[in-house]
């Protein structure tokens, strides 16, 4: 399974920034092979000052080998060795009406002293960071990803949605990173699905990918916009930041096992604003869009 998951996502890697430079028609992604000490590593590729992404990562990586001391208490076993290897994405837009956009799609095995895979499972998703929120946009992502749920299973998509909703949540400021998607952890085989069943399912997820995202921003890359629309964008930025740094499991993971500092952080916007106690104007489209991320919605 972790051979065909891996080739899976190197393809899928290259599937997506070959569309991506298609769609920004300026930049090209730049690509960094690292190696992890304790084995391992990725392929990073990341794109900036494009016509249309200020700065964007599509990642991959394998990591594997002893189970590092944070992640033994977190499964609470003494020792063991483990395989992890996943796609990850983030792409943050130059224009403000266009969304911030995350994804990624991964697999984990641990193992017991004699080699064998005593726990395995898939996790992932994908979510919309809007600045400015169209409905039209927030409706034509969850339609494509209920779409790829419902090939699988009709409980999917409530469920995983609602897990979305409830993982993308910025405690500290009481108010849900964008509107959601789809996000799913620790999908296990079970009297119902086999480890195919679980690969079968999250690859239709990561193929939907590219049909969920380039539609949006085809419709809104030739939206006008001007420095107040932009201070906004940066300034909810910075509630993205907040949200990588202190919950994000992917962030965490990735410093816990001494992953690739520079592909981890790749997430991070390049240009971002802390303004103290901004408040938007009451009745504008920015106080629209809080409004939408104080109660996560049903969008399909």
């Amino acid at each position: 399974m972790k051979d065909q998951f891996y080739a899976y996502i190197q393809e899928l890697q290259d599937t997506i920034t070959s569309r991506l430079e298609a769609v920004d028609g300026k930049a090209k992604f730049q690509e960094d092979l690292w190696k992890r000490a304790e084995g391992g590593g990725g392929r990073t590729r990341v794109i900036e000052n494009g016509n249309i992404f200020e700065k964007g990562g599509v990642n991959i990586s394998k990591v594997f080998g002893e189970l590092p001391e944070a992640l033994r208490k977190q499964f609470g076993v003494e020792s063991g060795d483990f395989f992890a290897c996943g796609l990850s994405l983030v792409l943050h837009p130059k224009n403000p009406f266009i969304p911030t956009v995350h994804a990624n799609w991964r697999y984990f095995e641990m193992y017991n002293s004699s080699g064998d895979i005593v726990t395995q499972w898939f996790g992932g998703g994908q979510d919309l960071t809007p600045y400015y929120l169209f409905d039209e946009d927030a409706i034509h992502f969850h339609a494509v990803c209920k779409e790829a749920c419902d090939k699988h299973h009709p409980d999917f998509h409530p469920k995983f949605k609602e897990t979305c909703d409830n993982y993308f949540w910025n405690a500290h400021r009481d108010e849900a990173r964008g509107v959601g998607g789809l996000f799913f952890d620790y999908l296990k085989k079970t009297d119902e699905f086999s480890m195919q069943d679980r690969y079968d399912f999250v690859t239709e997820v990561g193929n939907s990918f590219l049909n969920s995202y380039v539609p949006i921003v085809e419709k809104r890359r030739g939206v006008e916009y001007t420095q107040t629309h932009k201070d906004w964008q940066e300034v909810r930025r910075g509630r993205y930041v907040e949200f990588n740094l202190v919950h994000d499991r992917g962030t965490l993971f990735g410093l816990k096992t001494n992953g690739r500092i520079e592909s981890i952080l790749m997430s991070l916007p390049p240009v971002v604003q802390w303004k103290y106690n901004h408040h938007p104007e009451e009745g504008s489209q920015e106080a629209k869009l809080l409004e939408v991320l104080a109660k996560p919605k049903n969008w399909v």
